[in-house]
């Protein structure tokens, strides 16, 4: 299992600039200090429906799968992951940064604010959850850099985000690192290889999931086969083959959803259609469209195969949100973040927003982890049967069914990779 790379810049996905962590069990292994001893979150009201904020979250997850989509390679992003790092951010920055940033999330700080926290309000708080969030923000406690505290305020509130203070040095790295290790539950083993002197903060999600299929496999349901890459090669790969019922067909594609026990979460693919290469099909791609199909599959049954797989991938973002609108966020020169602190070496900005993600597909269900970390910096820088055979590349996702919102989505081009 090989590791894919993104070349382009932003899960995860994990974004560098300092981000949000919840330590659920891992604190005695955390040397900073923890500053939530003086931050009480404040009881937040919710009026409105978060599920109606559906649409815009899929539409950023589409914009943000398009670009960072390559062809060829396997791709894997957690839009969720990446949202809820990136506006715990948005909640520091002011002016034109912040109205970049609302740009291209598709919303403003406030809604964002109130949709992830509604979002998060409904996974359930014991152990058996099938898909857990934590968020953490660590600074430096250099005297050059005065954090806001209605900054970490609002963040707390909001996202439960655990806070914490110390020098940035190999300690803090190991606390970074184990933290991301311990949040996804081993799937995400280092996010962070070194801190840099310019360094001030890191805001970092942590995504886990791992979920059994409503209905498993059984062994007589599992049988070798070829799987052919766009180029021709043929792969080996056990395959797995049920009928489902759910079945999509958006003029580009055909696929199928197949449910998680609960059926709160559900597994969906695309097959591209024979005439549609997998790049061209990932272009086609319309967030409102893709919203609508998700909320209504077609009441059909669908016979289907799909292979077991494995995955890792790894991307940083900055170039990927820059070409989304985000750019003065990553220059020393632009970049209004006012609303998070100030530093006496210089202006504030995003460094890097790194993400990974990985994601386990077999019999028995599914286990996918992501992280994303942003670094902030400071200084100058009918019932007639359907078929979907997934023996070739094709689209994935797994949508949370509450609000038809995909929370991972990736490329499956090479089996083995």
């Amino acid at each position: 299992m090989k590791r894919t790379r993104l070349i382009l810049v932003v899960a995860s996905m994990l974004l560098l600039c300092a981000i949000a962590v919840n330590l659920c069990g891992c604190s005695a292994k955390i040397q900073a200090k923890d500053l939530m001893a003086g931050i009480e979150p404040n009881n937040v009201s919710v009026s409105a429906d978060f599920r109606d904020r559906g649409a815009g979250v899929t539409d950023f997850a589409v914009r943000l799968f398009q670009a960072s989509e390559k062809e060829g390679e396997n791709t894997l992003i957690s839009p969720l992951s990446v949202i809820c790092a990136l506006a715990m951010v948005l909640n520091g920055a002011e002016g034109e940064t912040k109205a970049q940033m609302e740009a291209t999330l598709g919303m403003s700080a406030e809604e964002l604010n109130l949709y992830i926290y509604s979002y998060m309000s409904t996974l359930p708080e014991d152990d058996k959850k099938e898909l857990s969030i934590a968020n953490s923000i660590w600074f430096t406690d250099d005297d050059r850099f005065e954090v806001n505290k209605d900054f970490l305020q609002v963040n707390a509130d909001y996202y439960g985000a655990d806070i914490y203070e110390a020098p940035f040095d190999d300690s803090m790295l190991k606390d970074i690192n184990t933290w991301v290790k311990e949040e996804t539950d081993g799937m995400i083993p280092k996010i962070l290889d070194e801190i840099p002197d310019s360094a001030i903060m890191y805001l970092v999600n942590a995504l886990a999931f791992d979920a059994k299929w409503e209905t498993e496999y059984e062994r007589n349901q599992l049988k070798d086969g070829k799987f052919t890459k766009e180029d021709g090669t043929k792969q080996n790969a056990e395959f797995m083959y049920s009928t489902e019922f759910g079945y999509f067909d958006d003029g580009n594609a055909t696929g199928f959803i197949k449910y998680y026990k609960g059926m709160r979460y559900a597994f969906v693919a695309m097959l591209p259609n024979e005439d549609v290469s997998l790049s061209e099909y990932v272009e086609s791609l319309d967030g409102a469209g893709l919203h609508a199909m998700l909320s209504e599959p077609q009441k059909e049954s669908v016979r289907v195969s799909m292979p077991k797989f494995e995955t890792e991938y790894d991307a940083e973002m900055s170039e990927i949100l820059s070409s989304m609108g985000m750019t003065d966020a990553f220059e020393s020169s632009e970049a209004d973040f006012s609303g998070l602190g100030t530093s006496t070496d210089g202006n504030i900005f995003i460094e890097k927003v790194v993400h990974k993600t990985y994601i386990s597909v077999d019999e028995n269900g599914t286990k996918a982890g992501a992280a994303t970390l942003i670094g902030m910096n400071d200084g100058a820088a009918s019932i007639e049967e359907r078929q979907v055979y997934l023996n070739r590349p094709f689209v994935y996702m797994l949508v949370d069914c509450l609000t038809d919102t995909p929370f991972f989505i990736g490329t499956m081009t090479d089996v083995k990779n």
